[in-house]
């Protein structure tokens, strides 16, 4: 099994090179994909930010996933369940790879290496899809919003080994993806940096306590 070293460098020359692949360039704000049960696409993000949303028959968003460089998503992944739409909005400007998941396991046409390597690496991908999945259920777990607060925090800083991180979000987005109200959760934000549990300046955060 050869493992995929420059992931960025091999996505670039797969989209060149492998004509069941086609790469779609997306400005913010765009959106990237809806999800569509009787199709049964997967799409990777080759650069750029995104995330996958629905919105309710009020009009009210909820972010259900954030996607960064190199994630993964796609109908192929995520069961349908409801009415209300699903759809992968670009929050930066994107570049995405589109292919269908039949071809992750059957052989190119052209029998060409990218394919056969993503294909070995497949399951790697899968599995960090799992992880981030298993991260939403524990914080939509959580009962209250400063539960959910703390309960994210703590995994962005276990994330990137420190007690001091940027959020991914803006705080509208952070609200829409921890599913709580934003000026509710402005107040607990407020009231933990007041009792001495975070500091934050702009988009970073940082724990004050173990």
């Amino acid at each position: 099994m050869e493992y995929i070293k420059d992931v960025e460098l091999f996505l670039n020359d797969f989209a060149k090179t492998c004509k069941s692949v086609q790469k779609k360039s997306y400005k913010k704000n765009q959106t990237i994909t809806t999800y569509i049960q009787k199709r049964n696409q997967i799409c990777i993000l080759v650069s750029g930010e995104a995330d996958l949303v629905r919105y309710d028959m009020n009009g009210d968003k909820a972010i259900i996933e954030h996607f960064t460089k190199n994630d993964i998503f796609g109908e192929a992944l995520y069961i349908v369940t409801t009415n209300n739409e699903l759809s992968v909005e670009a929050k930066k400007s994107c570049e995405v790879l589109f292919f269908n998941y039949d071809n992750i396991h059957q052989k190119c046409r052209n029998n060409c290496k990218f394919h056969q390597v993503l294909s070995e690496n497949f399951s790697s991908l899968i599995l960090n899809k799992v992880m981030d999945l298993n991260t939403r259920v524990e914080i939509l777990t959580k009962r209250s919003i400063r539960e959910k607060l703390r309960g994210y925090f703590n995994i962005l800083s276990t994330r990137n080994l420190s007690k001091t991180f940027t959020l991914p979000f803006s705080l509208t987005d952070l609200a829409d993806y921890l599913s709580v109200d934003r000026s509710a959760m402005m107040r607990e934000i407020k009231s933990l940096k007041d009792e001495g549990f975070i500091k934050k300046s702009g988009n970073k955060i940082t724990l004050l306590y173990k």
